[in-house]
């Protein structure tokens, strides 16, 4: 995606300005019309303030138009036929696009639910979420009355908008869209910042194989040189941190048992706030370890 300034679409004409952020909001230029009216914007919070407000003020039906622009959840026909390059890239940032048998089948299955009950597709900001946290959500709104799916559809649909808004135009200020998730590995054995370990996180899943995210090892302060998610939403979910210790302590000459007491150490652990900042320390020795949820 080819970034723009702010100060360019201040400057822009109007079907430039129109076209930049046309889908910023799926399908929906008419936001994009209303927002070009008023200009210039002093910050990105501004001009997202005016696309919400273009949408807040937009009557019931329009709004309804907004929700059914968007394609249900790993459909393979709507797929087929060719979503938004956002909707596409979004899904499967998720995994959406490679679910196992199991995982296709729960989300035909809540997805017809949905469907059937609200006659608009259910719509959530994939990005914040992991595939077991968008089925358990399904499940959480699937008992809720049109006039609470229409709001919340809504606030998912802004949510969605302000991480394209956020990808796509670079400002001076920045919207509060990305969380970062860290680690740091201490030596208490030898009372010194653990280097050289390796680290993998994986993202766990209830019906579908288990999704390595990265794969890292400790600089000489213990932390990686970069988040182990940053940059954007750390998606709701289950986890584990696996910590290559044995090579580390053996590495160093610290007198180990044979095969080791702790080689490799895994730490399971859950997300609950994307926009956060979540800490997952290791202390650990030759034959003991210990965490703690830091920030």
């Amino acid at each position: 995606m080819q970034q723009i300034t702010l100060g360019d679409l201040n400057d822009c004409n109007k079907d430039d300005f129109v076209a930049a952020l046309a889908n910023i909001f799926e399908y929906s230029p008419w936001i994009a019309e209303q927002a070009v009216l008023a200009r210039p914007y002093a910050g990105i919070h501004q001009l997202f303030d005016a696309m919400k407000a273009a949408v807040d003020r937009a009557p019931a039906e329009l709004r309804l138009a907004l929700i059914k622009a968007h394609p249900d959840l790993a459909n393979k026909t709507q797929r087929a036929a060719g979503l938004t390059a956002e909707s596409n890239a979004e899904q499967n940032s998720v995994g959406l696009d490679r679910l196992s048998d199991a995982e296709y089948d729960a989300f035909e299955r809540v997805n017809n639910a949905y469907r059937s009950k609200f006659g608009f597709p259910y719509i959530v900001c994939v990005r914040r979420h992991t595939k077991d946290s968008i089925l358990r959500d399904f499940e959480r709104r699937l008992p809720n009355d049109t006039t609470t799916e229409t709001r919340v559809s809504i606030a998912e649909i802004c949510r969605i908008a302000a991480l394209r808004l956020d990808q796509l135009v670079t400002s001076e200020d920045r919207l509060q869209v990305a969380g970062r998730l860290s680690t740091h590995v201490l030596d208490t054995h030898s009372g010194r910042p653990a280097a050289g370990i390796s680290v993998e996180l994986t993202e766990l899943s209830d019906l579908g194989a288990p999704r390595l995210v990265t794969r890292t090892v400790t600089n000489s302060d213990g932390r990686t040189d970069a988040p182990l998610i940053g940059g954007r939403p750390v998606p709701i979910g289950r986890y584990e941190l696996m910590f290559s210790v044995g090579e580390y302590f053996a590495a160093r000459g610290v007198p180990m048992s044979d095969p080791p007491f702790l080689d490799r150490i895994p730490l399971r652990f859950s997300v609950s706030d994307p926009e956060g900042h979540l800490h997952v320390p290791l202390l650990v020795t030759p034959w003991s370890y210990a965490t703690y949820r830091g920030s």
